[in-house]
């Protein structure tokens, strides 16, 4: 299983911001040192994020990293151009000597839709559109197009082409049994962003997935199921909760305000960091164990990311944590 972690380059309020993005460009890099298999950077447009060009921050970083792969996570391709999300992410696999990918997605915030001048009444039409593009482009050097979102392109040319054929592009999905269909048919691996809840309640949603995918007539061999999920790995889970619940209540409860959320407590924590619940917190055998066991929930994944720079823990816990996880839960998990 590659286990990574995803980011959004998180800026702490009154945190300087050339800081903050730098530092999370070292944590790329010692991701890669440590032997970690793939860092995600998210793409917001809010303030207490720095992740508004993911591409930019994971080409400073593949500059730095030889090993490590670097993916978007996700990319908002319903308010992008497909051409230059391309351009950006081929460029990316350039750089990066072949370890460039993204994640596609519709996105859990709708700022990006007024700031690029889409309307979010057409959210599910422009990623459909979109998507079906951005493959058409990767799998063709030369473009015949026409869409109702975008100016059509005739016998356009588009480059530049990536070092990987085909470049690896994923489907980021939520709870809609549409997404997990729309995946299978296509023919992409699928990334399961699991917030909230317990993970065994998305097999059936997987399990349809894996069904849209043999049916598409897909090789069987190449299914796959990655997840996104909230965590964090200290030496103990005591020490894990201490640094983690604080922040991880602050912004769920900002977000919460925004959403019609009940607000975080500390019981509610707990049951998600149980052996049930989304969030993979804990000392390095707690946390390799609950990562099996979301795998098994769901019928085996290759794939795990935690995001946890979410909940306002400092750069150098960040540090530690990558090392743990490189150093003792992915020896755990793959024994």
């Amino acid at each position: 299983m590659e286990i990574g972690i995803d980011s959004f380059a998180d800026k702490r309020e009154g945190d300087d911001s050339v800081k903050a993005i730098n530092n999370v460009i070292d944590r790329i890099v010692y991701a890669d040192e440590v032997g970690l298999h793939v860092f995600g950077i998210g793409e917001h447009h809010r303030k207490e994020f720095l992740d508004s060009s993911p591409f930019m921050i994971l080409s400073a970083a593949a500059a730095r990293t030889k090993n490590i792969r670097l993916t978007s996570a996700v990319t908002v391709l319903s308010a992008a151009d497909p051409v230059r999300v391309f351009q950006n992410l081929s460029t990316l696999d350039l750089i990066s000597g072949g370890r460039a990918e993204m994640v596609a997605g519709r996105g859990s915030f709708s700022e990006s839709f007024p700031l690029f001048g889409f309307n979010f009444q057409d959210y599910d039409a422009l990623f459909a559109e979109k998507l079906k593009l951005l493959l058409q482009i990767r799998d063709n050097e030369v473009v015949n197009w026409k869409g109702q979102f975008r100016a059509p392109l005739e016998n356009q040319t588009i480059y530049p082409r990536p070092i990987q054929k085909p470049l690896p592009i994923a489907l980021g999905v939520g709870g809609t049994p549409e997404s997990f269909a729309r995946a299978g048919t296509l023919g992409l691996p699928l990334m399961l962003a699991i917030i909230g809840g317990q993970t065994h309640r998305f097999r059936p949603l997987v399990d349809l997935y894996r069904e849209s995918w043999e049916l598409a007539g897909h090789p069987k061999d190449k299914c796959s199921v990655g997840i996104h999920s909230l965590g964090y790995v200290a030496n103990t889970k005591e020490e894990a909760i201490e640094l983690y619940y604080e922040g991880y209540a602050k912004m769920f409860n900002k977000i919460g305000k925004e959403r019609g959320w009940a607000p975080v407590t500390m019981q509610g924590f707990l049951n998600q960091i149980g052996p049930k619940g989304a969030i993979v917190l804990g000392g390095p055998e707690e946390v390799a164990e609950k990562i099996l066991r979301h795998s098994e929930a769901l019928g085996g994944i290759s794939r795990f990311q935690f995001q946890m720079d979410i909940a306002d823990i400092t750069h150098e816990n960040l540090l530690k944590s990558i090392e743990l996880i490189g150093k003792k839960v992915i020896p755990l998990v793959n024994k």
